[in-house]
């Protein structure tokens, strides 16, 4: 890579430097977001050098030079939602339903702007049987007006002149085909639908694609971006929530399919998005044309390096910092991010921490993070520079 005296790029020409493996001034600048505890703890603790800040990490943050990215405000969701209702409150939880239909206990000690300290308890979903999948459907009506923002036209006129990547929906707009059927039926029953109601599941995984497909047509007939992502979260910490044939026999087919419609009309790259260890799914996810995977959580003991090892360079790779790490402050952040180094250096590597940044994370230790970062593009990979 070209270092210090290189000509400045702009973000979208660095941007793609990176995803072909060409040099560049310097690597994306990219990171996901915060918890809202984590927000309250670093105003506390940053003196006011927070103070406003837009905390919307996937678009940018000049105070800490994350590259600009704009995404498409394409509504993929339910139209029209489910009623949202509380169903009982406590001192210590509530109990409601979600316009998803997702019936939720939800703790809440701790609880910051509607960010709780650890996940709800999911007591319902819309779907049981083949009879109540109808209802879904009449909800996901594709490409009807309400999806796209009233000028459309004129944000189109302005990205046609962009120098920043643009992404066709915002982040979980588009959830994947495991996301949405586990909103649909919950983990449980959805592991038991693929057996037990195999037709429902082949019909909705069709349904699916149908229906990104045709939602995104009326956007990509006018203007071409530079990805989609589809968010999937179908792994755990020991493996994916659903095996390779599973996958193969109900979902490869689909995603093949939308991969090929979106790249065919100017989509370049496509990426997945899922926690956990999703690596046994991952040689299906390229067979359908995926390039891009992240965020690569490390307490799943994945790793950007041994996914490059074994899957090669058609596979882009965004995140692997972890988190856990920047806990444990400087030291343990400098020795982290020099095994990075070779990626960087390789391209098709974004480095960023591996979820949204938990309250366990100083300021000081952030800070030092993101200053440790840029300077090992800047320094030729010296972090100790930092």
């Amino acid at each position: 890579m070209e270092r210090i005296g290189a000509p400045v790029k702009t973000d979208l020409e660095r941007f793609i430097d990176c995803m072909e493996y060409r040099s560049s001034d310097r690597r994306p600048n990219h990171e996901l977001g915060v918890w809202p505890q984590t927000v309250e703890r670093w105003r506390v603790e940053s003196g006011g050098a927070v103070d406003g800040w837009t905390w919307d990490w996937f678009v940018g943050e000049d105070a800490i030079g994350l590259d600009r990215r704009e995404y498409i405000p394409v509504d993929y969701g339910f139209i029209p939602p489910f009623e949202s209702r509380l169903i009982e409150e406590t001192e210590d939880y509530e109990i409601y339903r979600d316009s998803q239909g997702i019936v939720h206990k939800a703790l809440k000690a701790g609880t910051i702007a509607g960010g709780r300290m650890c996940m709800d308890q999911y007591l319902d979903h819309p779907v049981h049987t083949p009879e109540d999948f109808p209802d879904i459907k009449r909800r996901l009506v594709a490409g009807i007006p309400q999806r796209y923002p009233a000028d459309l036209d004129q944000r189109i006129e302005r990205w046609r002149q962009r120098d920043y990547p643009l992404i066709l929906g915002v982040n979980c707009a588009a959830n994947g085909f495991y996301w949405r059927a586990r909103e649909f039926m919950g983990t449980e029953a959805l592991s038991m639908a693929w057996y037990d109601y195999p037709d429902l599941m082949h019909e909705m995984m069709e349904f699916f694609a149908d229906f990104i497909i045709e939602t995104s047509r009326p956007v990509l007939e006018k203007i071409h971006v530079e990805y989609f992502t589809l968010n999937e979260d179908f792994a755990m910490k020991s493996g994916p929530l659903l095996g390779p044939n599973t996958y193969r026999t109900f979902i490869f087919p689909h995603l093949k399919r939308m991969v090929e419609f979106m790249k065919s009309h100017g989509v370049r790259y496509f990426a997945v998005d899922s926690d956990g260890d999703p690596t046994p799914l991952i040689p299906l996810l390229m067979d359908a044309g995926v390039d891009v995977m992240w965020p690569i959580e490390r307490a799943a003991e994945v790793s950007p390096q041994e996914w490059r090892r074994r899957f090669g360079r058609s596979l882009r790779l965004w995140g692997g910092v972890d988190k856990r790490e920047l806990a444990r402050g400087p030291e343990a952040i400098r020795a982290h991010l020099r095994e990075f180094i070779p990626l960087i250096e390789e391209g098709g590597f974004i480095p960023t921490v591996d979820h949204t940044v938990p309250p366990d994370i100083s300021w000081d230790n952030f800070r030092y993070y993101m200053d440790a970062k840029r300077a090992l593009d800047a320094s030729g990979g010296d972090v100790a520079k930092a």
